[in-house]
Order: C-alpha cells, then structure tokens, then sequence
C-alpha cells in the first residue's frame, strides 16, 4: 500500500502484490505472467515465437525464484526487509497519527487498508485539587487522570504544558513550562508583579482591601494566561501572608469567585522543600554541604543540606534541618522603617533576626566555618540576592540569564551592602535593578541576609533567580513520570514537536 503521509510503499498491508506480511519471504511457486505465456518451458519450446520474450520471461523467474546460496531460501532477505519497513514505520508513526487526526476532524473515513491509531482511549477519572486540565481539540475541560503516559504529553500529540503559580506576600508570579531533557523544562511564559499583599498585615492581623484589591488584578492575569493553553497539570499556592491573616480564607474564596483560581495555603516545611526542589541543579556535585535561604515578603525559609555521604538526584531528600523565620522584607521594613534606612537601623533589623536564627538548633556541616572554600557555601533565592547581583553587575537592565548562578565573594557581597546602605531612597529607586516598589525593601533583606551571613560564615554565595514555581513544576513532572525512561517511551522531544507548539522563551517580565 501506500503512505498515507508521505506515499512511501508499506508492505504487508496491501491486498495485491506479493501477499501479506505473514508470508513474506516464503517459498512459493513462480507467478504466471499472462503477458507472456504460462510459464518458461512453453516459451522454450517454441523458439518461432518471440525469443526476447522468452529470454525475458526467465530472466524475471530467475530474479524471482529463492536463491540456493542464501540461507533459508531467501527468507533473511525478506526478515531484513521486514526490519528495515518496521523502523521506517516508527519515524513516521507520529505523522501518521497526525493525518489520520486531520481526517477524522473533517469527517472522512480511514483509507483503506490504513493502519489504525496506536492510541489508547482515553480514560476519565477525577482531578485533584488547584489542578485545571483542557482538551486540547476542542478547549473544553475534561477529567483527565493526573498521572499520564510518561511517554512526553498525551496522545492526542498536545504539548504537556504545566503550569505554577505562588502568591507570596510581596509578589503574584506565574511560570508555564514544557519539559526538555530529564530534569529540566523550558519556560514558555511566565509573569511577575509585585501586589503587596501583606502590606498591613503585621499591625493590623488581616489583609487590607487594597492589597487584596491589587493581588485579584495580577490573578486575572493568571487567569487569563492559564486558559489560553491546554494546561495538562498546574498547582496554585498561597504562602505566608494567607498562613498568617486572619481573613486569609475569606479571601482565597473571593479569589475562586472573581478569578476561577483554586489556590491553597501551603505549610512552611512545603514551602521549604519546594525552594530546595527549584534550586537543585545549581548544587555541584562536589560541594559536600548547602545552606538554602529563601528571604520572602512575610516570612523566610532556611534549609540545611548535608551532602556529605549518599548523594541522590533529588536534593530535597538530603534536607538536614529547616526553619520558617517570621519576618521577611515587607513585616521587617514596616517595623523599622524602609525609606530612610541608618546603619545604627540596619543594625538594629540584624539583631533582631540574628535572635531568631539562635534559637534554630542545626547540626554542623562540613566546611561550614569557611575554612574550606568549595565545600561549603551559601545558596540564596530572593529578590534581595538577585537584586545584589544586579547591581554588582551594574547592569543597565535586570537581565536573568546573567544573575541566575552567578557567585558572588564574601567581599563582593560586603561591597554592596555598603554601597546600598550609603544610598538614599531616590538613588534606590533610580537603579535599574531595584526601582521605586523595591527601593524601601531591599536594605530590610540585606539585614536579613547579614544575620545568615553571620551565623553561617562562607567565602561563596551562589544566586538563584528561581524559587517555588520552579520546585512545582520540577514535582508535578517528576510525578507524572515525565522524564521517565522506558522502551515505549516516545520520541516526543526528539521530534521537535514542543517547539512548533510555541515553545519559545519568555523572558520574566511584568505585566
């Protein structure tokens, strides 16, 4: 038969020529050509007839018949030709599904001794909490189990796009990915946008109309950018300023009204493991202990990781120890005052988390005490570490792709500190990599980075520009088996599909 994609010849599916698949190859009586007599020996013995068409006629016998040198009578040929049409078939099974796709779309019937679908029906099933799953036909909701085929998206050929989102206190920030190579994904979109949610929330013990106010815009956002691509998997979190309000619940159920979102509170030990998840590839494989810090809005995650002995993939399963502190750059600034920042007031906000950090018991890790540089060294994800490479790089614009797992010195970061603590509020906001909404914070985080300075002496520290989405979408992949290797896995990646969906790069960029 022919291809219906290409018009290459398939054998062993048409209903002529030499027979089917299952005796391909086999000994056989030479077919009868009509054309030219019933068989060689008639045309032999009437040599007044045509003689080239009796040359002719055994020469394509000949051809035809099994030779006596080759083993089985010809029957390894035809199993390598058997082979060679089974590879052949593969590297054109995608686009084979695909055209019979297009013709069911329109209403035509298969062709023909056409193979059918290799796909599996689907299956239905529940869908989990903050998960929204869309056909990608047609863009209507479904109940797609939450575990798929590890085999690079469903069968119907869409890209497994995953999405997720977290709702800090100082910030809304949304990531849409499609994973690559085992481990890692490629952002397709992404968005940002500082709404200060806990802003109040310290004095007054609830969430204030405004900030609320703030957050449900940037959400709509979200919400908008979610429902324009067949999202096969996302989780939506809320962090500390929901934890910590006392109407934290009454709002995520305006948010579900006004928005469509389903975002939950998440727990600080979640929050924690999920920064160490998005992090893990800026570990080296020599370094024999980490401690991660994430300086949010409300509340501060540190994370103590041994990786002195038994290393595994996932860096979360060597978390030695962890701490929530209650204070971040929002709670902190307001305590103390954000625009006009003193040394004797920067010293002051050191003392106070340096009090916190003395009452979290850690075991020690090796090369802690900074005498043994390449062993150990400190990992920050936050705006307030990447606003320091920022800076130290005297960059005319916030560029990620040179911040994220850029090393900064004990000295480099001393040489900043000092530089912003020297600026006033409007110097802040002129800088490119701070601005005006982040000018009367950042010394609040530098304060915070001090005291884990102090309390864990390294000559290095790595910047991540990465954090909870990350984690979440390394997690939901992870589970859904997505990088999982196998012999029927399919060649999803290889193919190139994900980038004719649209897989470009998005750059984080406020909207």
């Amino acid at each position: 038969m022919t291809d219906p994609v290409d018009g290459t010849h398939v054998p062993g599916n048409g209903a002529q020529g030499a027979g089917s698949g299952a005796d391909f190859g086999k000994d056989r009586k030479p077919e009868s050509r009509s054309a030219h007599g019933p068989d060689r020996n008639r045309a032999r013995a009437q040599p007044g007839r045509d003689a080239t068409k009796a040359d002719s006629v055994q020469r394509s016998e000949e051809q035809a018949a099994p030779s006596a040198d080759e083993p089985n009578g010809g029957v390894a040929d035809g199993n390598s030709n058997r082979k060679k049409s089974r590879k052949r078939r593969r590297r054109k099974g995608g686009r084979r599904n695909e055209a019979q796709d297009m013709r069911q779309n329109a209403g035509d019937k298969p062709l023909q001794g056409e193979r059918g679908s290799r796909r599996k029906p689907q299956r239905t099933g529940a869908q989990g909490a903050g998960e929204r799953r869309v056909d990608a036909g047609n863009g209507a909701e479904s109940t797609r189990p939450n575990r798929e085929k590890a085999d690079g998206g469903d069968r119907s050929g869409a890209p497994p796009y995953y999405a997720a989102l977290d709702l800090g206190t100082n910030n809304c920030r949304l990531l849409v990915a499609l994973p690559t190579r085992p481990g890692q994904f490629r952002v397709v979109d992404a968005f940002s946008r500082i709404v200060r949610l806990g802003e109040g929330l310290g004095s007054q013990g609830k969430l204030s109309e405004n900030a609320m106010d703030r957050a449900i815009d940037a959400l709509k956002v979200c919400a908008h950018k979610l429902d324009s691509r067949p999202i096969r998997r996302s989780r939506l979190i809320a962090t500390e300023a929901c934890r910590a309000a006392a109407n934290g619940t009454q709002f995520l159920e305006r948010v579900r009204s006004e928005t469509g979102l389903e975002l939950e509170i998440v727990d600080r030990e979640t929050e924690a493991r999920l920064a160490v998840s998005g992090c893990s590839s800026l570990v080296e494989r020599e370094t024999e202990g980490v401690v991660l810090f994430d300086i949010g809005g409300g509340s501060s995650e540190i994370a103590v990781i041994d990786l002195s002995s038994n290393r595994s993939n996932r860096l979360a399963n060597h978390i030695a120890a962890w701490t929530s502190l209650p204070v971040g750059v929002v709670t902190l600034s307001e305590r103390h005052g954000g625009r006009e920042v003193t040394p004797a007031i920067f010293n002051d906000m050191v003392e106070e988390v340096s009090g916190m950090l003395d009452a979290f018991l850690c075991p020690d890790l090796p090369g802690c005490n900074g005498q043994a540089a390449g062993v150990f060294h400190l990992l920050g994800t936050s705006g307030t570490v990447t606003t320091l490479a920022g800076v130290h790089l005297n960059l005319p614009r916030y560029d990620r792709r040179r911040v994220d797992g850029l090393w900064l010195s004990n000295n480099e970061v001393d040489l900043m500190m000092r530089k912003l603590l020297s600026w006033d509020f409007d110097q802040r906001s002129s800088n490119p990599c701070i601005g005006a909404d982040r000018a009367d914070l950042v010394l609040a985080g530098c304060a915070i980075l001090e005291a884990i300075r102090r309390r864990w002496p390294s000559e290095r520290l790595r910047v991540a520009d990465r954090g909870l989405r990350e984690g979440l979408l390394t997690e939901m992949m992870a589970a859904d088996g997505i990088w999982r290797r196998g012999k029927n896995r399919r060649s999803f990646y290889r193919r190139g599909k994900h980038h004719r969906n649209g897989g470009r790069e998005a750059s984080k960029a406020d909207n």
